[in-house]
């Protein structure tokens, strides 16, 4: 038996009803289930606004269409792209100064008349795909002159995003980076030393770094009863929906904090809180186990891929997907700030369901063509 021929029959590929499609079958049911779930809970917290949830539904449609063309493109393909995505998504970052749509005082969407997009939605996943086709290319664990190279790659989306401004987001693309850098093998001396330099540029990027409304927000986190008409209004009526909905909930469409207009956000940011007041601690519970079992799956998948650039990519995009969700419960219970994160997959949005089907793709992709082990790892 040849080589190719007796690695082919050792990797694992995948099996199950979607597989001729490059689909994962528990993954992408999962994900449908985590869909059906958002349709349901934005149709309730949109107060029965049918529109929306059927360009809710476009939306998930197009993203599912873009993780089908994801994962059947071959990873080393997706590498190979890698460096004009991220040239591309720092280019529509900037164009946002020139002739990006103001809302609320953000320079966040670009309008190119065929189609109104967010620029930093797309780098959530540019960026760590670049950290990581830049690390892969080179000796792992990353010396300390590739690990500083590897962060200054991941400053300029981020400064670039949190100037628009949007603290969330580029916390998020932060992550994402960070996650890949740490994942390529860092050492740990080198995580002390960032760990300290953090520690002590701090009190600068809390004096020069954020914006006084972004000062505000972390105050009113520490006693948002302080101004509670004001800056406190969202996190005390977030804390009521998600402590009156008790147990089991008030039912499906008996939201209060929805319907009376007391939450503002509610199918957006703050869609957890509506989920908490309708279906209570148990259908929180149900909706969280499926994001578990999603994160779980996903780096079962992974971890079968042998290349580099595979591993560090998929360990990165299942890291932030488990920070959508840490840090929208967390602000909307009133344990983190508001950044303006959206809920993965319930949340109204369409660049951010789109950008997070494409990142699924790439994991299917990853897990649905298997690499041949190297020929100088083969033995007779």
């Amino acid at each position: 038996m040849s080589y190719y021929e007796e690695t082919k029959t050792q990797s694992i590929k995948p099996r199950g009803l979607l597989a001729f499609f490059h689909l994962d079958t528990t993954l992408f049911l999962l994900l449908l289930a985590v869909c059906a779930c958002g349709l349901t809970i934005l149709y309730s917290a949109s107060g029965g606004n049918f529109a929306v949830v059927q360009a809710q539904a476009v939306r998930m449609g197009i993203g599912i269409f873009a993780m089908l063309i994801i994962a059947f493109t071959p990873p080393y393909v997706i590498k190979s792209l890698t460096p004009y995505f991220f040239a591309i998504s720092i280019v529509a970052l900037v164009l946002i100064y020139f002739i990006g749509v103001e809302v609320n005082g953000s320079h966040r969407w670009l309008d190119l008349k065929v189609i109104r997009f967010q620029p930093s939605e797309l780098m959530k996943l540019a960026a760590p795909m670049m950290v990581a086709y830049y690390l892969s290319n080179r000796n792992l664990p990353p010396s300390f002159l590739v690990t500083v190279a590897a962060l200054i790659i991941t400053v300029a989306p981020f400064a670039l995003v949190l100037y628009q401004p949007d603290l969330g987001t580029a916390l998020l693309i932060l992550f994402a980076c960070i996650t890949a850098i740490f994942f390529s093998g860092l050492k740990w001396r080198y995580i002390i030393l960032a760990g300290a330099l953090v520690a002590v540029a701090l009190p600068m990027v809390w004096e020069f770094g954020l914006q006084e409304y972004q000062k505000g927000r972390i105050l009113t986190l520490l006693d948002p009863e302080s101004d509670p008409l004001g800056k406190g209004y969202q996190i005390i009526q977030s804390k009521i929906a998600i402590g009156s909905g008790g147990m089991y909930g008030k039912g499906w469409f008996n939201s209060t904090q929805a319907s009376l207009k007391f939450l503002p956000e509610s199918s957006t940011d703050f869609i957890y809180a509506i989920t908490a007041e309708e279906f209570g601690f148990v259908g929180i519970t149900i909706l969280l186990s499926l994001y578990l079992l999603i994160i779980l799956r996903s780096f079962y998948l992974i971890n079968c891929a042998r290349d580099p650039f595979n591993k560090l990519i998929g360990a990165a995009i299942t890291s932030c997907f488990f920070f959508y969700i840490f840090v929208n419960a967390g602000m909307v219970s009133g344990l983190l700030p508001i950044v303006g994160v959206p809920l993965p997959f319930i949340s109204y949005g369409g660049t951010s369901v789109v950008t997070l089907f494409l990142s699924f793709g790439i994991i299917m992709s990853i897990f649905a063509h298997p690499e041949p082990k190297k020929e100088k790892e083969y033995t007779t």
